[in-house]
């Protein structure tokens, strides 16, 4: 049996004051349901802000406004955020997997007079495919018709970095885990001219060894540091030995990783892709990842121990002046 959702009846709330009393039980119960998963880029954006370590408040905003006429004059943008290091912004969250995202001059003006009305700075999270960035509305600029932006442009004005303490990191050529497959009974043989061909095995994992940069064997890997290699594409090798079969899963010499992508490699990880529970429910959780405390201290710990190889952290192309006061 599915354990209901800790706030179920806030959204059974939300659902007949939209439907009314005498709505279908069926329709009820279909529109709960749908409200629980929520809007997934809302609550994906806001576990990564969770995980990444530098909030201090993350709220959604309650969109509900009256008098009903406000709605040709505001727009609630999304969630509420307060980093560490600066705040609270408003941020309005969307997913667009164009090269240029593209808001209506009413829904811009909407957005930035609501945000004026608060004194608040606006923020727009935007996911491309399974990348995010973060950057002020003022890069949002008129072209013939709409407010655009490139994704070039909102990956030089990032924020992600600067704010939420998001990171990119490269792990280091030849580093990687390695599988001894013991051989313990021939199964399946195949035969040939010369003999037979050996096709099937009973095997056991007889041994697991870790190496850390240019392929040096390491016994003395931090765990968190082996986790590490879970939010990496391994290339994948087989050596075949007469008493048993060597598999590698090792790093290549190219590739680069964000650390808000990092979190969805070890979400699958550790509960797999396919039953990985919504981001709603995640959110709820009091613990985001089992396998690594803080994503940050691993990144310069597995530095030190010749596993990851570089980490930037990405600065925006023109500070604004909210950092500029927060420094």
């Amino acid at each position: 049996m599915v354990e209901p959702p800790n706030d179920i009846e806030r959204l059974i709330q939300d659902v007949l004051a939209e439907l009314g009393f005498d709505a279908d039980p069926a329709e009820v119960a279909r529109r709960v349901r749908r409200l629980n998963y929520g809007l997934p880029a809302e609550d994906e954006f806001s576990v990564i802000c969770a995980w990444l370590g530098r909030v201090s408040l993350l709220h959604k905003l309650d969109q509900q406004q009256t008098p009903i006429a406000s709605k040709a004059e505001f727009q609630v943008p999304d969630i509420l955020v307060s980093f560490a290091s600066a705040g609270p912004f408003l941020v309005e969250i969307k997913v667009c997997n164009d090269r240029t995202l593209s808001f209506k001059p009413d829904y811009h003006a909407r957005l930035t007079r609501y945000a004026s009305l608060l004194g608040l700075p606006l923020l727009i999270a935007w996911k491309f495919h399974s990348l995010w960035t973060l950057f002020d509305v003022g890069h949002l600029t008129l072209a013939r018709r709409n407010f655009n932006i490139t994704h070039n442009e909102a990956m030089r004005q990032n924020l992600l970095g600067a704010l939420a303490g998001d990171v990119a990191f490269k792990l280091a050529e030849g580093s990687g885990v390695h599988l001894d497959l013991a051989k313990e009974e021939l199964i399946e043989t195949t035969p040939t001219e010369d003999g037979f061909t050996e096709e099937v095995w009973q095997m056991r994992v007889s041994n697991v060894s870790f190496t850390g940069r240019g392929g040096e064997v390491r016994d003395d890997l931090d765990i968190e540091t082996t986790q590490l290699l879970t939010t990496w594409d391994l290339e994948s090798t087989e050596e075949h030995f007469p008493t048993h079969v060597r598999q590698s899963f090792t790093v290549g010499a190219d590739g680069i990783e964000f650390a808000h992508r990092a979190l969805v490699r070890l979400l699958d990880w550790e509960s797999g892709a396919k039953d990985r529970a919504s981001w709603r429910n995640v959110l709820r959780s009091t613990e985001i990842t089992r396998s690594i405390a803080h994503f940050g201290t691993a990144l310069e710990r597995g530095l030190t121990e010749g596993v990851v190889s570089h980490i930037f952290r990405q600065q925006p192309v023109t500070t604004p002046d909210f950092l500029l006061e927060a420094d």
